[in-house]
């Protein structure tokens, strides 16, 4: 057992604990708060002028699949043979060694959804997982956590440029409708007695038609996140919104549909015209309007150790500090569909957390300590 004491705690729910404890039993949270416990096989950890938060979790990356500095070889999160592979699974793509859990870990992040990337129109399922450990199998808290598709600039561009379709935005709306209305007739089928012909890629897409899985949708431009909505109410699915970076323009309509979104990467370049109006007011305007917003690095587009920096930014220019703190907590763990496990220090819940050497959003102040499952799995010293 451990036992860290003298803390300021953020539970992640918006409550804050002063001088406070916290009471870790095997990989669980025993106690939170003010209480006496003497036992002589604890260990204990005197967090005085220390600050612990809910271990921290990015809902967008690409860790593992899209492994850094060695270019082509470690490109394993676009399937580009086809602008359609619903059948591709993240979770088979993922090396657990790559320096970036390590990065994560170092930083505070305990929890990431890992997912395929951009280029096609649907690209596969994502997984989520922690971010300790050498056997994917072993760290994954939900899979499949969601089936990605694509809307906008990338798979026009991606597939276009091959002479074949999508080339436009008409065209990525047809492909999506087309291969979700097979997918419908494919589960008519097996509700209806029939055997079809197995199709893997169907088979996962049924998951979402039955929403067991989210569709998770790359959508930046207020229109194509229109789009998006329009083809959610289309098929009676659930959605999030992934990046979201014109949101602020149409807040309210977002809104009004009951959807998380995630927003992000907002530290990387203007790298392509449907970024032109990004910007850290998108996180306040969307928060303010009621939309359940996370924060994202999108990692490796900007590193996953930039995530609490990403969040202090989007303090900076308004996005109030409870709501901060749950877009990489709470709320980040709702939009992954975890909460029961994950995203805030509660009892019963995961023991994941961090010992801070001060505030987390002054970036003089750094990670002390992380642990995940109750084991530390990051000593800064």
């Amino acid at each position: 057992m451990l036992l860290i004491e003298n803390a300021t705690i953020i539970i992640g729910t918006g409550e804050v604990i002063e001088d406070g404890k916290i009471l870790i039993k095997g990989k669980k949270i025993e106690k939170v708060g003010h209480f006496t416990y003497e036992n002589d096989d604890v260990k204990i950890i005197d967090a005085k002028d220390k600050v612990i938060s809910p271990g921290l979790i990015d809902v967008h990356t690409h860790l593992g699949v899209h492994e850094e500095g060695i270019g082509n070889i470690g490109h394993d999160f676009n399937e580009t043979s086809d602008p359609i592979t619903p059948e591709v699974r993240a979770i088979d793509g993922i090396n657990p060694r790559e320096k970036g859990f390590e990065d994560a870990r170092k930083a505070g992040v305990t929890t990431v959804q890992v997912l395929p990337g951009s280029a096609n129109v649907i690209g596969g399922e994502m997984v989520t997982m922690k971010t300790m450990g050498t056997i994917v199998d072993e760290m994954v808290i939900r899979n499949p956590s969601g089936m990605k598709a694509a809307f906008g600039e990338n798979p026009k561009r991606l597939h276009g440029t091959k002479g074949k379709g999508p080339v436009t935005r008409m065209g990525i709306a047809a492909l999506f409708r087309k291969e979700m209305r097979k997918a419908q007739q494919y589960l008519e089928k097996k509700e209806n007695g029939k055997d079809p012909d197995f199709d893997l890629g169907l088979e996962n897409l049924c998951k979402v038609l039955q929403k067991e899985i989210p569709l998770r949708a790359h959508a930046h431009r207020a229109d194509d996140i229109v789009t998006l909505l329009r083809l959610a109410k289309e098929f009676d699915i659930e959605i999030t919104i992934e990046h979201c970076t014109e949101g602020h323009h149409i807040a309210e309509y977002v809104a009004s549909h009951g959807f998380h979104v995630s927003v992000g990467p907002t530290m990387s370049t203007r790298s392509k015209i449907e970024l032109s109006e990004k910007g850290w007011h998108t996180p306040k305007v969307l928060a303010e309007t009621g939309v359940p917003v996370s924060i994202t690095t999108d990692h490796p587009v900007v590193g996953i150790e930039y995530l609490l920096s990403s969040v202090a930014n989007a303090i900076k220019f308004g996005l109030s500090e409870t709501e901060a703190w749950k877009s990489i907590t709470l709320t980040a763990a709702k939009h992954l569909g975890v909460e029961d496990q994950v995203g805030s220090l509660e009892e019963g819940k995961d023991a994941d957390l961090v010992i801070w050497s001060g505030d987390p959003f002054d970036l003089r102040n750094s990670v002390e300590t992380t642990i995940i499952n109750g084991e530390i799995v990051y000593n800064n010293e």
